[in-house]
């Protein structure tokens, strides 16, 4: 956008070296971190509005980029017409460690969807939005990039993985009409980074950081601390290459599926749907999510822990460390190991140390499903939070 206005050679004009990237690339991220913190100010249910800007505009901006660059290069390019130079199982494992590079672009989604779909007035709502709109909308997003970088190999003989070094070269030719298309372009791209950063980042981790010091931290502020520590991380490093890029994606993922693998066990397994509502919002030491004296659940951090271990060898592999071959084809399955690892092994934790709150007395053989609608919208719990009393777990209707 800032080349679309002032000059195509702005980027070259900004010469030097800050913190590891160019004076022009870092004044982009600050420029953008700074509009970011005004929609970090907004509570989740107001800041709605976004979304439906970005659903509405970022679509359009994307197909009208890829016919441009499809009309521009008189073709899609080789991608389709491309033979594999790989059979075999070699075929099967690059399949694989791209099927787990897809999966860790949503890894956090799959995490911080609750933070979302609470707000939800049905359960059927929810359910549908995502199992439509999560496929079909990342596959769009995957055939975009793919073609846009097609077609670059025979507009500029070079095959460019990422799609915005693909717009930035149409202002080779810097007329008005290309520099307008070019900005509204990178204006849409802009606004679609802000909606993902706020819904994947900021709110997720301001929603955390409520459950750990709830008495000093709200959402607002979690994703403004969410936002300093962006700072010091400088990711522009992620994205020098496509291979550091897919690197940190496999990496990510394996931190993420640890975590839902415990969570799921906790709620599909362990508890089955039970939640206590009042119990959730007090340390009393009555509750069923206290644990013990420090409120701590030691079982969720052994499986979490053990679901980074499986992987973590095969992780210093692909940072180019030599590690045996057996540890490799694990990590390229990384997701799935971290997940089924710390799934199964906190539930054998929590039926060998049982702890209160779970519904059932053996949880390999016993059935029942004990979730509740709550009306969370009447829901009113007293401000001395010492009087809640707390009840048995409910009956099940039925078993299956």
């Amino acid at each position: 956008m800032l080349r679309a206005i002032f000059s195509n050679n702005l980027d070259s004009k900004l010469s030097g070296s800050i913190s590891g990237t160019t004076p022009f690339q870092y004044l982009g991220f600050i420029i953008f971190w700074t509009l970011s913190l005004p929609a970090i100010w907004f509570p989740p249910q107001t800041i709605r509005h976004l979304f439906t800007a970005k659903a509405a505009v970022v679509p359009i901006a994307g197909i009208a980029f890829l016919i441009w660059a499809i009309v521009k290069a008189g073709g899609i390019g080789p991608v389709v017409h491309q033979e594999t130079t790989i059979s075999g199982s070699k075929h099967g494992w690059a399949f694989i460690a791209s099927l787990m590079n897809c999966i860790a672009n949503f890894a956090t989604l799959i995490l911080n969807a609750p933070d979302f779909s609470r707000f939800a007035k049905t359960k059927k709502s929810s359910f549908w939005s995502q199992a439509i709109s999560i496929p079909f909308c990342f596959a769009l997003t995957s055939l975009i990039g793919i073609l846009v970088s097609s077609a670059s190999t025979i507009i500029y003989g070079r095959t460019y993985w990422s799609p915005l070094d693909v717009l930035g070269l149409f202002l080779e030719n810097y007329k008005s009409g290309n520099r307008a298309g070019v900005f509204f372009i990178a204006f849409a791209f802009a606004l679609a980074q802000l909606g993902t950063n706020i819904s994947a980042n900021s709110l997720s981790a301001g929603t955390d950081m409520t459950a750990l010091l709830p008495r000093y931290i709200s959402i607002r502020r979690g994703g403004f601390i969410c936002a300093a520590i962006s700072l010091c991380i400088c990711p522009w490093n992620f994205f020098k290459s496509s291979n550091n890029f897919t690197s940190y994606l496999s990496s990510y993922s394996v931190f993420l599926s640890a975590i839902s693998g415990v969570v799921f066990s906790d709620y599909f397994w362990v508890r089955r749907g039970l939640l206590k509502l009042l119990h959730l919002y007090t340390g009393d030491k009555n509750s069923d999510y206290r644990f013990n004296k420090i409120g701590v659940n030691w079982r969720a951090y052994v499986a979490y822990i053990c679901g980074i271990l499986i992987n973590i060898v095969g992780f210093a592999g692909d940072v180019g460390q030599d590690v045996p071959i057996g540890a490799t084809y694990i990590y390229r399955l990384n997701y799935f190991c971290g997940f089924i690892i710390s799934f199964v092994l906190y539930g054998v934790l929590s039926h060998f140390f049982p702890f209160q709150g779970i519904p059932i007395s053996n949880i390999f053989k016993d059935k029942g499903w004990f979730q509740e609608w709550q009306e969370v919208d009447d829901f009113e719990v007293s401000k001395d939070l010492s009087v809640v009393e707390y009840g048995e777990a409910p009956k099940p209707e039925k078993s299956f």
